[in-house]
């Protein structure tokens, strides 16, 4: 008797941005994903250094979701004033808000130094942000999506981070099985 098996493919996608600044020598969230990257797992797209413009930066990230169909999708973003990671709840819009469908605070019982936010900036990233959460929502895409800021990786802090990004991406990809 031949017995096939199936196996389920989880896709996760992973966003950073390029700098912005002129003192700035690199994002930390691009920082943060290119350790990340070196893993070499299979079953991660990385979309990096994304124009820090809201449009160009959708445009992009949202053509690659219709080309992928992730499983779901990790956006990063650089929050120089913050020191730990911080999970967004939520992206606005002119008036409109929109709240991931992630059990954020399943996720954050789970992370050493993280907390969740409210607050997701009100620049690029918010707009990326929503511009995700509106074309999954207005796609009927049941595809789970959160917005992660990283503080700028230093020696004292990146095992920290490392350690708690890498336990957002096992959520992610065990919560979605």
């Amino acid at each position: 008797m031949l017995i096939k098996l199936l196996t389920f493919s989880m896709t996760l996608l992973l966003t950073s941005f390029d700098t912005w600044l002129p003192h700035q020598k690199s994002n930390a969230s691009d920082d943060l994903l290119k350790i990340i990257e070196t893993e070499n797992k299979h079953d991660r797209y990385y979309l990096r250094k994304l124009p820090v413009n809201t449009e160009k930066a959708s445009e992009k990230a949202i053509a690659l979701i219709q080309d992928i169909k992730p499983s779901a999708i990790i956006c990063c973003g650089m929050a120089e004033s913050r020191y730990k990671l911080t999970i967004e709840s939520n992206a606005r819009c002119d008036g409109d808000c929109l709240q991931t469908t992630v059990n954020l605070s399943q996720l954050i019982s789970c992370l050493f130094n993280a907390s969740i936010s409210n607050d997701a900036g009100n620049f690029v990233c918010e707009g990326l942000y929503y511009q995700i959460l509106n074309y999954l929502k207005n796609s009927k895409l049941e595809i789970p999506c959160i917005f992660v800021h990283i503080p700028i990786l230093t020696n004292s802090n990146q095992s920290i981070i490392l350690q708690d990004f890498k336990c957002i991406l096992d959520f992610m990809s065990d919560n979605n099985r």
